[in-house]
């Protein structure tokens, strides 16, 4: 089978999966799109019933790019994505690389939550790394500064990222899957929905610190301080990298909480350059400096 007949396939067939989950085809209890939405509606109300910047509007600004960008991302792109991952991975395939060749722990055999649990901890970590090399590489930085342009705080502003963070993080779950055996478990669905939620949460206009389990989990008041537009001078490149847990900051010194007043500017310099047409935002960083 060609390289091209394989990306055909594998698009269309993602393209289709994407179809059943519109249409209800695939159970809720799994259906990632429907699934996204009812988060979404669920934490947007959240917002409007407890705000913590009264001030911002319940349609804020670039409320609907954002939503726009929710959809885009994991829908849309990843018809694309998963076409051209599906050829390089039987590139490896045609030279003796499968998904155990990485093995470091295998889980297939443990009980079903311990896999869930070491599986979900292993990639939130490899995108923790992931998020400070985009913060402290020039190249990488230029296609994260889509997600930094966020001028109001929101949960759709949670997946409003560059396409290229795509092609980043994809190959990130699939190291993880490698290192456990080439195994995902039966339920990750499970993790995939609650590093949703707590994403949304980080990124939504609500107050939250989860009181001493601050420490463990990512919050919206530790989120707010990583999209400040003034950096303390020994945070060049950034702080609170976490994505879903907070404890990767706290353990390599990258936290940086000094208070909640959630009265802060965000953004980062030159901002102002950021074109605001989703258009012309697809090729951001191609160009920008």
């Amino acid at each position: 089978m060609s390289s091209t007949q394989i990306f055909f396939d594998t698009a269309v067939g993602t393209a289709m999966w994407i179809g059943r989950n519109i249409t209800f085809e695939v159970p809720w209890s799994q259906n990632y799109f429907w699934g996204l939405t009812l988060l979404s509606l669920v934490v947007w109300l959240l917002e409007i019933t407890f705000p913590w910047r009264k001030h911002q509007r319940r349609f804020r600004h670039d409320f609907w790019l954002d939503a726009f960008y929710m959809y885009f991302n994991f829908f849309i792109f990843s018809i694309v994505i998963s076409g051209v991952y599906a050829v390089l991975a039987f590139k490896f395939s045609q030279a003796n690389i499968d998904m155990q060749s990485l093995t470091l722990i295998d889980i297939q055999d443990w009980p079903l939550a311990i896999q869930l649990l070491v599986f979900f901890v292993l990639l939130d970590f490899l995108q923790w790394l992931t998020h400070l090399s985009l913060h402290r590489i020039n190249l990488l930085w230029r296609f994260h500064q889509v997600h930094h342009s966020i001028k109001e705080m929101g949960f759709a502003g949670h997946l409003r990222y560059h396409w290229m963070e795509n092609v980043l993080y994809k190959p990130l779950k699939t190291l993880g899957i490698m290192l456990l055996g080439g195994f995902e478990p039966e339920q990750a669905f499970i993790v995939h929905f609650f590093t949703i939620a707590i994403g949304h949460l980080n990124h939504a206009n609500i107050k939250l610190s989860y009181g001493p389990f601050k420490y463990l989990l990512n919050n919206s008041i530790m989120h707010l301080y990583h999209h400040a537009y003034d950096l303390p001078k020994n945070r060049q490149y950034g702080m609170n990298f976490g994505l879903t847990l907070s404890i990767w900051d706290y353990i390599f010194g990258t936290a940086y909480v000094p208070e909640d007043s959630g009265d802060l500017k965000i953004g980062y310099k030159g901002d102002e350059k950021m074109p605001t047409s989703f258009a012309k935002q697809l090729i951001h960083g191609f160009y920008s400096k």
